[in-house]
């Protein structure tokens, strides 16, 4: 399919569970922070401890959100209330801040333990796009997401890169709202509405949604295809390995009707 035969003009692929496989080192991470934060209020405060757990509280207060919205959220769902703080906070403080950067020492280890591996289809995906001058960025609430990139050799790929770091430097609300996918088509020099978003967290098929682009595809790497359906996704696969350059412009041509 060469590229004038092609709708849309630009993709823009977040990162974690779509691009690399770093979804359940984060969730690993928030799990390993979590749990030793809440067994210490539970023995200051002598309550019960409630662990953290993957289903009830990663996917609906953390996953796809800034570091520390996603603190934040998790925080208010139990009922404790600490100080926000500053983002230059040492990770030993009781702040939302302080957790938060507990959470990416914790992210660190492990990827650097155990290495990044890929969607190998998401990535000959890519692929395929640039071959028909499709217009690619990236963009993630991680502040790790360069490195991450860097780490598996494809940062050369992205146009743009819009990520946490990025957002903190221009004052970009985190996902559901639509910012940082408007700013990386902008960067692009793409209309949303021209431009398709692939996600795999609810928050984030709901900023696509919000930000009213071309085509929302979901993946649902977490058994969540009704989640990111009810959350803006328009289509809703498990892998790219499913689809072609075909579909997604048939997607995106149906969209738009």
């Amino acid at each position: 399919m060469s590229a004038q035969n092609l709708t849309f003009k630009a993709v823009v692929f977040d990162l974690d569970g779509v691009i690399t496989q770093t979804a359940l080192v984060h969730a690993a991470a928030w799990k390993a922070m979590f749990d030793e934060y809440l067994q210490k209020v539970a023995a200051r405060d002598n309550i019960p401890f409630k662990e953290f757990t993957h289903e009830n509280d990663y996917l609906p207060y953390v996953d796809g959100k800034p570091r520390y919205d996603g603190v934040k959220s998790f925080l208010e769902s139990r009922g404790i209330d600490i100080p926000f703080g500053d983002p230059a906070d040492n990770e030993d403080a009781e702040t939302v801040c302080g957790l938060g950067n507990r959470k990416n020492t914790k992210f660190v280890e492990v990827l650097e333990r155990d290495g990044v591996k890929i969607y190998p289809s998401t990535v000959e995906l890519i692929e395929q796009l640039k071959a028909n001058n499709i217009h690619i960025g990236v963009a993630s609430s991680s502040k790790n997401c360069a490195y991450v990139l860097e780490a598996v050799g494809l940062d050369q790929n992205f146009e743009t890169r819009v990520d946490g770091v990025v957002s903190a430097e221009l004052g970009l609300n985190g996902k559901p709202a639509p910012d940082i996918f408007i700013k990386a088509a902008e960067n692009m020099g793409c209309k949303p509405s021209e431009s398709i978003v692939v996600e795999d967290a609810a928050s984030g098929v709901a900023a696509g949604r919000n930000g009213n682009f071309g085509l929302v595809i979901g993946l649902a790497r977490e058994n969540n295809a009704e989640e990111l359906k009810q959350n803006g996704a328009d289509v809703v696969i498990e892998d790219f390995s499913e689809t072609n350059l075909q579909k997604i412009e048939a997607w995106f041509c149906q969209k738009q009707k």
